[in-house]
């Protein structure tokens, strides 16, 4: 079965995005909305969403060819025949988007896939551009196989592509600080600047939380999801922010940091491993520590919220 002439969302994309940055600068700068930029970090995040797009394909063209074949041959082993009917696409974008969760997820947990994702971090600002920061090697990370199922299941790999899209739309109008929150139903399903805002957050509280793409719930069902607190302001950035605006470095500083540790001398096979596959953070010698060290140290529960004091503290 031949895939419908689906569009081609990315071809109307870029000037949505640029019109609705200029009109978040328009309404900081002229109506006091809350947000703000800074010239060099907008400038870093526009070249970083264009190398995005020109980058894999220089690096990864034939991959990408290969990728696509591989897709297209499994589909070939689906169980079920989904088609292209309406419902397809809805089953697509749910799906795709609870596959989106996931791989997210790993990309904070895996050193490996966290140093493809933390371009989309390094800015210590929140507005629309920062949403335009995206990686350059997101095919290298392997997180790609996830969507293997969906495939499986039925979905032509135009459909989830096309999911893909969407999905992506949709989280861009998020990375905001002009819109504070929505009504409680709205909060309660959907991802929102509030949520995601959370996401971006370097304060212990925060940390590696609200994975979600277009539907908070999933954080909800397995326990990733914590509230903005007006109580503890969202601080952006990495919890060692990298100091730079060149966008080669914002690309490729956490590969050379894996380099530096994997290759110290001493260490065991899997040590080495461990450099690349183990929660960032972690370190053989125990000298650094990982979000989950952070957040405790810090007093807070994996939920953000305070952690109870034991009932019979050491005197």
């Amino acid at each position: 079965m031949e895939a419908p002439n689906l569009p081609d969302i990315s071809s109307f994309a870029a000037p949505l995005y640029i019109g609705l940055i200029l009109l978040e600068i328009a309404l900081i700068a002229k109506f006091r909305a809350r947000g703000d930029y800074e010239t060099r970090d907008t400038v870093t995040s526009l070249l970083m969403g264009t190398g995005s797009v020109i980058v894999p394909l220089l690096l990864a063209g034939t991959a990408y060819a290969w990728l696509k074949a591989l897709e297209i041959a499994l589909y070939d082993w689906r169980l079920f025949d989904l088609g292209f009917e309406w419902w397809a696409f809805v089953i697509a974008f749910i799906g795709y988007d609870f596959v989106y969760y996931w791989s997210h997820r790993f990309q904070h947990t895996i050193r490996w896939g966290w140093a493809s994702h933390v371009i989309h971090h390094s800015s210590q600002h929140y507005n629309l551009s920062t949403a335009l920061r995206q990686t350059w090697t997101g095919l290298f990370t392997g997180f790609f196989v996830l969507s293997i199922p969906l495939i499986l299941l039925g979905l032509h790999p135009a459909v989830i592509a096309f999911a893909a899209s969407l999905n992506l739309l949709y989280q861009f109008w998020i990375h905001t600080e002009v819109i504070d929150r929505f009504p409680r139903w709205f909060e309660a399903v959907m991802n929102t600047p509030s949520h995601h805002r959370v996401h971006h957050g370097k304060n212990p509280r925060y940390l590696d939380s609200n994975y979600a793409g277009v539907f908070i719930v999933w954080d909800r069902m397995f326990g990733t999801f914590i509230p903005e607190e007006k109580s503890d302001p969202v601080r952006y950035g990495l919890v060692k922010d990298i100091g730079t605006f060149n966008p080669f470095r914002v690309a490729t500083h956490e590969y050379v940091a894996i380099w530096k540790d994997s290759t110290q001398p001493g260490l065991t096979i899997g040590q080495r491993l461990r450099y690349l596959f183990a929660p960032p953070g972690w370190s053989h010698d125990g000298s650094r520590k990982t979000s989950k060290d952070i957040r405790a140290e810090a007093g807070f529960s994996k939920s953000g919220a305070e952690a109870p004091a034991p009932l019979h503290p050491a005197e």
